[in-house]
């Protein structure tokens, strides 16, 4: 099972700009999506963003040209680029990947999350 660690969260004001980073432990190549997940107070998880092997990439419709998914296949790696953060974006952010038959055998890893937290 493939162990994946998130950094990059923290405290920054409405407006600014972090860079989240997914680092797993075994190669990505075969995964089918890797994607970013939220939490908010109270709330439950949602999916912020995912990109497939072939790039594609999708949004949820509350960070949609703010956010900008990526991946970086040689070194095993999945960013989240978060612009104009709003308070409504403070969460715990978490990494997870995907892949299922043929690329490989079933997965669905998570790691442990970070805290990202916007100020008003």
């Amino acid at each position: 099972q493939v162990q994946l660690v998130e950094s990059g969260g923290g405290l920054v004001q409405a407006g600014g700009s972090l860079r989240l980073s997914c680092a797993a432990s075994v190669s990505i190549f075969s995964i089918n999506t890797m994607n970013w997940y939220r939490q908010a107070p109270g709330k439950q998880r949602e999916l912020v963003a995912s990109i497939t092997s072939g790039g594609f990439t999708n949004y949820a419709d509350s960070v949609k040209g703010r956010f900008t998914i990526s991946r970086d296949n040689a070194n095993n790696r999945a960013y989240l680029q978060m612009n104009s953060l709003k308070p409504e974006d403070t969460g715990v952010y978490y990494c997870n990947a995907r892949r299922w038959p043929p690329a490989g055998s079933g997965m669905d890893a998570w790691g442990k999350g970070t805290l990202v937290t916007v100020s008003s």
